[in-house]
């Protein structure tokens, strides 16, 4: 490995681990799409049965739950999504479970589908992945059913269970193996039930997957 670099070496995000004091070192973020019927619905889909597709996050796009989050340019439909976060140990096993926030440009996620183009920029984008601290697999167990919900501002918007989920946790993890080589540090967000909807400068965001954590946030003000 060279001792130096042409430019200074970016420090790798990391992600608080529930009770402990080291960190989970992200290596990469994997997201499935329409992966909750309601939602498939929801966002205009005809077949809600159809198997779910994966799409990445940058790994510095994790946001520590508490903080608050800036508001992206180039959107005027940003949208939350909430979901349950699966974190990637050793071995190809899970490390743990957490909650996560995956923030969409709505507006042009829309826009770029309708011209046949990829939506990086709808969901790609700084600070897009707010994130509880993740629970160990060894203290909360494997959920497969438990309620994941999303209030904005006190008002309930999101409110489903995990258990509505197409692809199981183990069947996402076996086909996103068939496409990519899993490492330990990867994050994969595992999709959203309906009810997904508008974020506004300032308002403030709670919501979580019982037994697993609770995320809470603020958007910052323009």
């Amino acid at each position: 490995m060279p001792d130096e670099y042409v430019v200074p070496a970016a420090p790798r995000p990391t992600v608080a681990v529930a009770g402990a004091t080291m960190r989970f070192a992200v290596r990469r973020i994997f997201c499935v799409g329409r992966n909750y019927p309601e939602h498939a619905r929801e966002m205009g889909a005809t077949n809600v049965r159809a198997p779910p597709f994966f799409f990445m996050k940058p790994a510095d796009a994790v946001i520590e739950s508490g903080a608050v989050v800036p508001f992206p340019p180039r959107t005027a439909d940003l949208h939350h999504e909430i979901e349950l976060v699966v974190a990637l140990g050793a071995a190809g096993r899970v490390f743990g479970y957490a909650v996560g926030n995956d923030l969409t440009r709505r507006d042009v996620q829309l826009n770029l589908k309708k011209q046949g183009k990829p939506w990086e920029t709808a969901k790609s984008f700084d600070h897009s992945a707010p994130i509880t601290a993740i629970a160990p697999a060894a203290a909360v167990g494997h959920p497969s059913q438990a309620r994941i919900w999303l209030e904005v501002n006190g008002k309930l918007r999101q409110n489903g269970d995990i258990a509505e989920m197409i692809w199981t946790v183990p069947e996402i993890i076996a086909e996103l193996s068939t496409w990519f080589g899993l490492a330990p540090g990867d994050l994969i967000f595992t999709g959203t039930p309906a009810g997904v909807g508008r974020l506004n400068p300032g308002d403030r965001v709670r919501g979580g997957v019982d037994g697993v954590g609770l995320l809470t946030h603020a958007m910052a003000a323009r």
